[in-house]
């Protein structure tokens, strides 16, 4: 007993560094670990980039040349009869740039008034005492099984009943229906049940000392949430304002039922101009690359900051 006490333990490190000969060291394990993580992560992402390669590189294509290409390798490449004729036809068939600005006025109303709403709607939930609030988040979480198509046709109904006012040649008219009108684009989507859960668990996060320390210096809930909770929750903002951006830039079924003047139409609404008559896939191609665009600059200048939310409210919340 007394041999086994007092035998020294042997050294983890020295042990660690002896290794059987002709075998790789740890540091060149690592590396080599390294290297084919890296190499998976990229043809992971060459897999994902592939159709918007296709589709960029196709709206340079005559709509002949399209289909010839696809079934090989080319058509990933730009080759053959490249050109921006079908960028310039796309304009001449439909009005792209009020398209692009209705749907820019949408989307930024709806990004807007949603992260103020919701994220008032999350700090509620999440820092105020009050008795009841466990059931309704759990009544607000409940409602994202609810499909949209399932109440489509009774908002219709609802929103063709509810009073309008707005002004024609200067005279402020009174009358019913929100129909035709950008209102009933923004306002039935500002309220959104994932963005709320999404700020209450961020909030959750924030340590409820500051709202004690702030109360001490007299500050009242709206203050704390303006002056503390908001700048401490940039990367949840960020994160509501992409998985707000996308529904609302990519809205179809809605504004069909809603709009009929082309002057208010989205435009995913204008998508179906190309298949009236024979589809011309090089002008698809061009159009669908223009409304891509500015989802893909969204997604790149606040990627950091979604990834970064994502993280804290998978780890935490």
């Amino acid at each position: 007993m007394t041999d086994t006490l007092s035998s020294p333990l042997p050294d983890t490190a020295a042990a660690r560094r002896k290794r059987v000969p002709g075998q790789p060291s740890e540091r060149v394990l690592a590396r080599r670990r390294r290297i084919w993580t890296y190499l998976a992560m990229s043809a992971l992402a060459l897999f994902f980039i592939f159709p918007l390669v296709f589709l960029f590189v196709s709206s340079l294509k005559p709509s002949g040349q399209i289909m010839s290409d696809s079934g090989s390798g080319r058509a990933f490449l730009p080759v053959g009869d490249i050109s921006l004729d079908n960028y310039v036809d796309v304009f001449d068939r439909v009005p792209v740039g009020q398209f692009l600005l209705n749907s820019a006025f949408v989307t930024v109303g709806i990004v807007l008034f949603g992260l103020l709403v919701n994220s008032l709607a999350g700090f509620a939930l999440s820092r105020l005492e009050w008795k009841g609030r466990g059931l309704v988040l759990t009544l607000i979480i409940a409602t994202l099984i609810v499909p949209f198509e399932t109440i489509a046709v009774p908002m219709v109904y609802w929103v063709s009943k509810l009073p309008n006012l707005f002004f024609e040649n200067g005279i402020l008219v009174y009358d019913f229906g929100w129909l035709n009108t950008y209102k009933v684009q923004i306002i039935p989507f500002i309220a959104n049940a994932f963005s709320i859960f999404l700020f209450t668990q961020y909030f959750s996060t924030i340590p409820k000392s500051l709202d004690e320390a702030a109360r001490v210096d007299g500050a009242g809930w709206f203050t704390i949430y303006r002056r503390v909770i908001v700048p401490l929750s940039g990367p949840a903002f960020a994160t509501v304002a992409i998985l707000t951006f996308l529904p609302a830039w990519n809205q179809y079924l809605w504004p069909l039922m809603v709009v009929q003047r082309e002057q208010l139409r989205p435009v995913m609404v204008g998508m179906q101009y190309f298949f009236q008559l024979s589809p011309a896939w090089g002008e698809v191609m061009a159009y669908a690359a223009m409304i891509t665009i500015p989802v893909l600059l969204v997604f790149l200048s606040f990627q950091r900051a979604f990834i970064s939310s994502i993280a804290a409210s998978g780890v935490k919340g």
